[in-house]
């Protein structure tokens, strides 16, 4: 993949929290940048997504976000539970 660079303005302390944050994960900081920016256009396109689908059928009931929840709770125990990760 190509990559461009450029230049943008940050608040000093976030950019010194963002650069700690690279340094435990032992990434650079424009990688942990360019993730962050992939996670919210990603999170644009599936809102955009749910926007159409409720355009076409309605809004999601009470009942549906209960399933929807209960469904997330399920493979993130079953996900967690597959790596030996604790809630603790």
């Amino acid at each position: 993949m190509a990559s461009k660079k450029v230049t943008i303005t940050l608040d000093e302390s976030l950019v010194e929290a963002l650069a700690g944050a690279a340094k435990e994960e032992g990434i650079p900081l424009s990688r942990l940048v360019a993730g962050a920016a992939e996670r919210e256009l990603r999170l644009r396109a599936g809102r955009a997504v749910i926007r159409e689908w409720q355009a076409e059928h309605g809004a999601f009931t009470p009942e549906d976000l209960a399933a929807a929840r209960a469904d997330m709770a399920a493979a993130d125990a079953e996900h967690l539970g597959a790596s030996g990760a604790s809630a603790a």
